[in-house]
C-alpha cells in the first residue's frame, strides 16, 4: 500500500486556516496543500461545477500519492464530498479516503449551544445546500439552525480590505440579518474557512452572550481522532514534517495572501489542472 502525505484542499486561501490548526496538532505528518485560486471562489458556482472542479483536485492529490484528502472548503464539502465518496472513490482508489469539514463540525456543535439554536454564517453555495442544517439535526434532532449567506466577505478578505472600516458595514449587515432570525441563537459558526480573519469584527457585532466558533481547531481534533480510530490509514501516512503548497494561479499572489491565513511565510509552486 502506497504511503504519502495528507492532502488539504481549498478553492483558495481559506483552507490554510484549517491547515494551520491541523499542523499545530499533528506536526509529525507530511502535508500537501492545493488552492484552486484560478477558479475561486466556489461559493457562487453550481453544484455540478463545484463537483467537477473538486473531483479534478482530488484526482491530482491521489496522483501525488496522498492516501487521505481533507476538503478544507465548506462549499466543496457541501456540494461535492458525498458524490465523490459514494460514486468516485471506488473507481479512483477504494483504499483512499476523502473527508470534509461539515460533518465533524456538526458532530460537536450541540456541545457548545445551551439553547440548541445555532447560527451559521457561510457562502451562498453552502447555505443553499442546507448541509449544515441536515448534518446538525442528524446529531441533534432538537436543534434549530439559522443560516445567513455573506457574499461580500470572501471578496473583502481576498482583496485585503477586511481590516478596513468599510468592511464593518458588511459585517454588521450579515450578522444583524442572522440574529434577526431568532433571539435564542447562542452559538454562531463561521461556516467558511476565510471568515476567521473577520472574527474580531464579527464578535463586535454579536450580542455578548453569543459565542463564535471557528472550524480549524474542531477539524484538527476530529482528524486526530479519525487517525486514532483508523490505524490502517494512519500507517499509510508519511511522517517527515514536510509541507508543500500549490496553487492553480499566480505563485506570487498566493504566497503574499497565504501569510495572512497561515500565519507564516509560504513558498508555493504552480500547478496546471486539465479542466
Amino acid at each position: 500500500m502506497q504511503k504519502g502525505p495528507i492532502g488539504i484542499f481549498d478553492s483558495g486561501y481559506g483552507g490554510l486556516t484549517v491547515m494551520k490548526e491541523i499542523v499545530q496538532q499533528l506536526p509529525q505528518y507530511d502535508y500537501i496543500y492545493l488552492g484552486d485560486n484560478a477558479r475561486a471562489p466556489y461559493g457562487t458556482r453550481s453544484f455540478e461545477t463545484v463537483y467537477r472542479y473538486t473531483l479534478e483536485c482530488v484526482e491530482w492529490f491521489f496522483k501525488k500519492g496522498c492516501p487521505l484528502v481533507i476538503l478544507a472548503c465548506n462549499t466543496a464539502s457541501a456540494k461535492a464530498l458525498r458524490t465523490i465518496q459514494q460514486n468516485d472513490l471506488q473507481q479512483l482508489n477504494p483504499n483512499n479516503r476523502v473527508l470534509g469539514v461539515i460533518r465533524p463540525t456538526a458532530e460537536v456543535i450541540g456541545q457548545f449551544s445551551k439553547t440548541k439554536n445555532v447560527g451559521v454564517l457561510a457562502t451562498a453555495g453552502t447555505v443553499q445546500s442546507e448541509s449544515y442544517e441536515i448534518e446538525i439535526t442528524k446529531f441533534y434532532p432538537e436543534a434549530k439552525v439559522y443560516q445567513q449567506a455573506c457574499p461580500m466577505w470572501v471578496p473583502l478578505i481576498e482583496n485585503n480590505e477586511h481590516t478596513n472600516a468599510g468592511a464593518d458595514y458588511f459585517v454588521k449587515e450579515y450578522v444583524d440579518e442572522l440574529m434577526q432570525q431568532s433571539a435564542d441563537i447562542d452559538t454562531v459558526l463561521l461556516g467558511c474557512t476565510h471568515y476567521p480573519l473577520l472574527s474580531e469584527k464579527i464578535k463586535q457585532q454579536l450580542p455578548e452572550n453569543v459565542q463564535l466558533l471557528s472550524q480549524g481547531k474542531i477539524i484538527a481534533e476530529s482528524l486526530a481522532d479519525y487517525l486514532q480510530r483508523h490505524p490502517e490509514m494512519e500507517e499509510r501516512l508519511t511522517k517527515g514534517g514536510m509541507k508543500q503548497f500549490f496553487t492553480t494561479d499566480s505563485v506570487a499572489d498566493f504566497d503574499r495572501h497565504a501569510r495572512l491565513f497561515y500565519g507564516s511565510e509560504v513558498r508555493s509552486a504552480h500547478v496546471e489542472l486539465a479542466g
